[in-house]
């Protein structure tokens, strides 16, 4: 309870009449997120393989199954010319994902 109250006082102070729906849209995508990063990280751990061997094996299967895919092929041949890290690109996912929600709560602040 004294997270969500320090949430609604939050959301309450830039400008939220109700703040309820702007909690539960923030809770839910970070929940969302989590929960899919975590069985991730279970499949991964499962497969005796580091994350980035993981990937790296996964990768020609799916640069073949992006092949058809207009708009998924260049990703997917880029990304195997440019390794990254998965914990950072995890990270920037997490990241982009919430300022896209947060832009979008901004829209409906009372004025």
């Amino acid at each position: 309870m004294a997270f969500t109250e320090r949430l609604a006082a939050l959301f309450t102070t830039v400008g939220f009449a109700e703040p309820s729906g702007a909690i539960d849209a923030v809770l839910s995508y970070t929940i969302g997120m989590s929960t899919t990063e975590a069985a991730w990280l279970t499949t991964v751990a499962r497969s005796g393989e580091s994350e980035a061997e993981f990937i790296a094996r996964l990768m020609p299967a799916a640069q073949q199954a992006a092949a058809g895919h207009a708009h998924l092929a260049g990703t997917y041949a880029g990304s195997a010319a440019a390794p990254t890290d998965p914990v950072a690109l995890r990270d920037d996912k997490f990241a982009y994902g919430l300022d896209v929600v947060l832009d979008g709560l901004s829209l409906r602040l009372t004025r």
